[in-house]
């Protein structure tokens, strides 16, 4: 049990400093990756498809990042499970991993890719957004079963 607890308040702390970043440098960088354009158009786009009226506005943006912390902290927290060993190396994987996710697959999710491809930069920004929420989580793992131990 206590592994799990782990898991899921490291995975939290990833996700919560990969929004941080993004929504900081949007603020200051014109080619920082848009992933909050993209979680809103496949809440819409999924919504609609059943039938739904979708948020606008700030409703969109907060369930749109809500939902987008909720799915990356479940996705993080697998960092936590096998040997911790390789705890740091499974942050780093499952971090790129999911920042290549977020440039390849909105296009063939039949959503605009252009907010996290418009440049390399972006690209590159995209990926390591992801890398540095992975690391973030595995780290607190690592912290957290340390202090228990």
């Amino acid at each position: 049990m206590k592994k799990i607890i782990s898991n899921i308040i490291g995975g939290l702390a990833g996700a919560i400093a990969l929004n941080i970043i993004h929504q900081t440098v949007k603020a200051v960088d014109h080619d920082a990756p848009r992933v909050d354009l993209v979680g809103e158009e496949a809440l819409t786009k999924g919504m609609e498809s059943m039938g739904l009226t979708p948020p606008t506005g700030n409703a969109l943006f907060l369930a749109t990042l809500t939902g987008d912390v909720l799915s990356n902290a479940l996705f993080y927290s697998t960092i936590g499970f096998g040997k911790k060993t390789y705890l740091l190396l499974r942050g780093a994987a499952v971090g790129l991993s999911a920042g290549i996710g977020a440039v390849t697959l909105p296009d063939r999710m039949g959503l605009s890719d252009a907010p996290v491809t418009r440049t390399d930069k972006t690209k590159l920004m995209t990926v390591a957004w992801y890398l540095i929420g992975g690391l973030v989580t595995a780290f607190t793992i690592k912290s957290i079963r340390a202090k228990a131990d």
